[in-house]
Formats: structure tokens, sequence, C-alpha cells
């Protein structure tokens, strides 16, 4: 049996290009969970590393994009000029080379892999100008395509590929438009071309040789599946100071699929995971009630939602596009600004076994909402008056301070990215609902969750498939020096405890697993 079982993933493996390898998040030490630390200085990212997510279990980080990017003063140092390369020397807003690769060395020590996110569909925007208003201050010519850092000229673009008048997407529908044409005026790179490509892949290759665990790749449905395929069979393994021999990185492309698109998800499954974007979408319909969804529904949760394989996706419950109302999903994805919603919502996700969970970390800004469109939706990470990125303080309470939100410090996200190491493995089992939105299911005999959404109180004896005794409730508090800071769950020897839970709480939900046993 073990035979022919290998034989398949042989066979497979070939089909693939071994491809299949680019679907495993090479996690150290039994974690499970990525975090995204948006736009997070370099320096902050090491002190992170070793203070908080290497001892709480996370499993890795996904940093903003690391290449030298344009910086834009109107409006004021945005978010999205780190979605606009001007070449591939790593200096960013975040920080300098010596200080990434520092940041790299230290997050892997303690266990913490970095997925960096790629951006090669494109460059800058055709309006950039020129001149050196560049990250690391290397001078490019966006109307020229002169970009010598790299270097690109004009022969490295899409523009004659392009078939619309105005050379950009006019038609979501024509997939030659999508792959071919400009992304709201960001100059088209040709990835067809072999030295794009070998271009892509050398500035790739430098971030695996300073010891990246992966990359989440931008814009994804922007390019053609076979470029894509050609460059990262380019890429090298990772680095054997901190992952096995042979190890291939772990590729995660962004696709933004809802379903209806002209372009599906599934033309990348192959190739590597894909962000699955009906998951938070769906998710978050579900937890605000909307369209008549109920929690109850999600007895089936993952593909039998018609998500992609389990074995393809990441899954998250917001990112840095759709918080603000970008992407997919509009106001149903949940986010800090909800935060007991949004506490729920990715509790669920850590607790469900579908998919690698990305949990996001974010910053406040000064929402201004007009006709439902956030006009500030712009604002760049908290800074100082000329631009850079201020420090990430972290306060008494362990919360952070200054603007930086840190929804993986609040101890609900905190415990249930435990919960999910604890009970990696695990079967979806013992599902128990109430015909509405008061569901609780378990992991094997590892772990258990229950959650009140309705408008009344849950009171109800429910079988936890858990061997019996006294748990800590990891939502309300946690186990600490043989005690509970928060609710106890007595288990009995059949397995079975009750619960109850207030709609009134401030986190109607309740979780326990093997290691918060008394």
């Amino acid at each position: 049996m073990l035979i022919v079982t290998s034989m398949k993933l042989f066979i497979l493996a070939a089909l693939f290009g071994f491809s299949l390898a680019q679907h495993n998040p090479n996690f150290k030490h039994g974690r499970t969970s990525i975090v995204q630390l948006f736009e997070w200085r370099w320096v902050d990212i090491a002190a992170e590393c070793e203070r908080f997510l290497g001892p709480k279990g996370f499993g890795g980080i996904q940093i903003s994009p690391p290449a030298e990017h344009i910086v834009l003063t109107s409006p004021w140092h945005p978010w999205w000029q780190r979605y606009q390369p001007i070449g591939y020397k790593l200096c960013s807003r975040s920080g300098s080379e010596d200080e990434l690769k520092d940041m790299i060395t230290r997050c892997n020590n303690v266990g913490v892999n970095i997925y960096a996110d790629a951006v090669i569909n494109h460059m800058c925007g055709a309006s950039g100008g020129a001149g050196t208003h560049s990250a690391c201050g290397s001078w490019f010519n966006a109307s020229k395509k002169d970009f010598p850092s790299v270097p690109y000229s004009s022969w490295d673009f899409n523009d004659k590929k392009c078939k619309t008048g105005s050379g950009e997407i006019e038609d979501y529908g024509d997939i030659f438009q999508v792959r071919d044409c400009r992304l709201v005026s960001l100059l088209d790179l040709a990835v067809e071309k072999d030295y794009v490509r070998s271009k892509l892949a050398e500035y790739m290759n430098k971030l695996i040789d300073m010891g990246v665990a992966g990359f989440r790749v931008d814009a994804c449905k922007h390019m053609w599946p076979g470029d894509l395929e050609n460059i990262y069979h380019r890429l090298h393994n990772l680095s054997t100071a901190w992952f096995p021999s042979g190890s291939r990185p772990l590729v995660y492309q962004e696709v933004i699929d809802l379903g209806g698109e002209a372009i599906s998800a599934n033309e990348y499954v192959r190739l590597g995971r894909v962000t699955e974007f009906k998951y938070g979408a769906k998710l978050g319909t579900v937890f605000r009630k909307w369209d008549g969804e109920k929690l109850f529904y999600t007895r089936n949760w993952g593909e039998g939602w018609g998500f992609m394989s389990d074995g393809h996706a990441v899954v998250f419950i917001d990112n840095h596009d759709n918080q603000r109302g970008h992407g997919a999903g509009g106001a149903s994805i949940i986010t800090f600004w909800d935060s007991k919603l949004h506490k729920m919502a990715v509790g669920y996700m850590l607790a469900h076994p579908y998919g690698v969970a990305r949990v996001m970390s974010s910053y406040r800004w000064n929402r201004h909402i007009e006709n439902g469109k956030d006009k500030n939706d712009w604002m760049g990470p908290p800074s100082y008056g000329n631009g850079t990125t201020k420090p990430v303080p972290v306060n008494p309470d362990q919360t952070c301070g200054d603007g930086w939100v840190c929804e993986h410090r609040w101890r609900q996200i905190t415990n249930m990215v435990i919960f999910r190491n604890v009970v990696n493995g695990q079967p979806h089992s013992n599902w128990w609902d109430n015909q509405s939105n008061q569901v609780a299911f378990g992991r094997g005999d590892r772990g258990f969750i229950v959650f009140n959404n309705d408008d009344w109180d849950l009171d109800v004896t429910l079988n936890t498939g858990m061997p019996g005794g006294t748990y800590c409730d990891v939502i309300s508090g946690q186990k600490e020096g043989g005690r509970c800071t928060g609710k106890q769950i007595q288990v009995g020897d059949d397995g079975h405890a009750h619960f109850r839970i207030s709609n009134t709480e401030e986190d109607p939900f309740v979780a326990i697993h093997a290691e918060s046993k008394l």
C-alpha cells in the first residue's frame, strides 16, 4: 500500500512539475498559522519574533514587499506605494537590506518563518515621474519605462501586447486584457520574456538564500499561469541553515475569485497555494447574519461551500486590501473595527481544519466614510512628519500603541493560534447546533469550541469528545500557574460538559484544548 501511494505521489509530482512541494508552508515545530504584519519595520518584526511570536507558537509572518518602491507625497506616503516597485534592491519603507537580513535570521532562529510579499506583475504607475523619489534613492523614469537599477527598458513591458486603446484593463471579462494590459495604470511587465523572468527569479532567489520560507505573490490573476510556472521552477530550494535539504519555497498566489470571474483560482492551484477570497467574504456574511445566513449552515464549511480543495487554500478573515473595501468581499468583511465579531470569526477560522490560516495585524487610520466609501483608505502606517514609519510600542497589557492594532496580540486570537497548534491533524468532530447561530465542534479529542452568535443565551450540555477533567477556557482567560484566569469548564468522564454563554458577553464563545487542562 505504501509503495502504491508513493508511486502515485511521484506520478502526480511529475505531472505537476514537482509544484506540489510549493504548497507546503514548511512550518517548524508543529506551528500552523501565518500572521500578516502589515507595514511593520524589519527591526520591530525581529523583536516581535523573539519576544512574542516564537514563544506563542506562530508559524510565520507575511511581510510587506521588501523591494525598492516609489515614494509618493500626493497622497502622503500611502500604503500602496509599497506595491509600486522601481527596482529590486532590498531597501524599503520597512528598512535596509542589513535590517531585513537580520530580521529573517532572528525570526528563523526562534522557529518563525518569513514569507515575502512579491510584486512581480508590474512596476510603478505610468505617471510616477522621473528622478530619485524612491526608497533607496535609485533613479528611474516611469514615462520612458526606464528602471536602470534592474535594469528594465521599454522592451520589457506589455504595451504592444495590450489591445485596448487606453493600455488599461477595460473589460475584466476579457482574459487577454486582464493579463496583458495595465492594472490601474501600473506598468505591466512582459513576464513571458526570458530576460524579465530571469530578473524576477534573481530577486526572489536572493530572498530565499537569505532565509525566507516562501512568497505571497501579488496580482497573479494578471499573469499567465505558464509564465508563473516558469519563474517558480527557477526558484532555489530553501536554505539548509533552517530547513530540511530539498525543501521548496511555499508559494501562495493572490487570485481574487468570488465565483463568476473570467479567470478562475483553479487555473493556479497546480502551481502553489491560492488565497481563498470566498472564505472571509462568506464567513463575514454568516457572522453578520446577512442574507438569511446562519452559523449552523457552516456544518460542511470548506469545500462543501464551493471553496477550492483544502490542500490548495490559504484562508483569512480580512487582509490589507479588503479591510479597506478594496479587493473582494465588500462590506461583509469583518475587521478590527468590529472587534467582537472579528475575534469570533478569526476564532472559528483557527479552530476549523480547512486551509492554511493567516491572521491580519493592522494599524488604525482616520476613517472618513462618504457614500459608503472610505475617503482615507489610502493612509499609510503610523508615521513621523517626514513620512518614515514609527516603531511598534508594546503596552504593559501586551497590546500595541501609537496607532498599531496588533490583533495577533489580542488574547483571544493568540490563544486560538495556540489552539490550532494543539489540535493540528485532528478531525472535525462532535458537531452540535441549535438550527440557528449557536454551534459547537471538536477537533478529535484535543480541542472543543462553542459559539453563541444568537440574540439569546446558550445553556446546553454537549459531548466534547475530550478526556474528563477541568479545563481553562482560553477565550475569557487562560491557564496560568496551575489555575484559570477566566472560565473553568468541567468535562465529565463521559466527555460531556455544560456550557453557558450569554449573548451579552464581550466574547460569546468558549474554547478548551488538551494543553489548557488543569
